[in-house]
């Protein structure tokens, strides 16, 4: 695996809009392969495929902040959200910047997994937070934007 360098705030690229991905083959296993060892490398418990200069609908989510429950999602979108919490977020692209920002603290999304096969997940809690925030990536916007 190789680890991929991290996009820091101002770069434009962490700006741009992302590509659903079409087809699953082993390009984009080892996209998330890589994504996931760089996010552990980190110590961050989610990154997108913008945040590596990789322009499409790709995340990575690990809330137990080690190698244990890892999640990938490819072309997620909420289709259900209930229930505001606010709560400090942090950024790798955005190192030593926390920012209070409200969000959804439960949310149901549609997304492929690992192997393309589509999938449905509730999500509540640091989870929700998680994917919420790494979904703003996908379509450029990030924690300052708030």
């Amino acid at each position: 695996m190789t680890l991929l360098k991290i996009l820091k705030y101002p770069n434009k690229k962490l700006t741009r809009n992302t590509k659903k991905v079409k087809q699953i083959n082993k390009k984009i296993h080892k996209i998330i392969h890589n994504m996931f060892e760089t996010m552990y490398h980190h110590n961050g418990i989610g990154l997108a495929a913008p945040q590596v200069d990789i322009h499409l609908k790709i995340i990575v989510i690990d809330i137990m902040q080690q190698p244990s429950q890892p999640i990938a999602l490819l072309n997620p979108k909420i289709i259900y959200r209930y229930e505001n919490i606010t709560t400090e977020e942090e950024c790798l692209s955005l190192p030593g910047i926390k920012k209070k920002i409200t969000r959804f603290n439960k949310i149901k999304i549609n997304a492929l997994n690992y192997y393309g096969k589509p999938i449905v997940i509730t999500a509540e809690n640091l989870l929700s937070i998680c994917i919420q925030h790494e979904m703003d990536h996908l379509n450029g916007k990030l924690l300052i934007d708030y």
